[in-house]
């Protein structure tokens, strides 16, 4: 069992910056793929970012590419996403998100574990 709490979230302009954490409790943190996913109102879950178990390998979707970093602290059992110049559309709920193995994955139905999610907000 991992439980996972995010933090970080708030309101920023356009242009700006904000990092979210996601510190997992429970048993070999480092086992697991660690994705994020937002959900803005009235729209399905989407895949942002994940990264392995080492911190070796990332991928990211389109939407983000370039602006949003994720990394791994597996001796803080804790995933961060750097998100830089920040759009209005990244408006959205953000959930961290885990699933025990090796290989990336980017459906939110693969992953088994879920926090409780932050809300980010980007005025213009």
């Amino acid at each position: 069992q991992v439980q996972l709490v995010e933090s970080g979230g708030g309101l920023v302009q356009a242009g700006e910056s904000l990092r979210l954490s996601c510190a997992a409790s429970g048993r070999a943190f480092s086992t697991y793929v660690m994705g994020w996913f937002r959900q803005a109102p009235g729209k399905e879950r989407e895949f942002v970012a994940a990264i392995n178990w080492s911190g070796s390998t990332t991928y990211y979707a389109d939407s983000v590419k370039g602006r949003f970093t994720i990394s791994r602290d597996n001796a803080k059992n804790t995933v961060y996403l750097q998100m830089n110049s920040l759009k209005p559309e990244d408006t959205a709920v953000y959930y961290c998100a885990a699933v025990n193995g090796y290989k990336i994955r980017t459906a939110h139905r693969e992953y088994d574990y879920w926090g409780q999610g932050t809300q980010v907000t980007v005025s213009s």
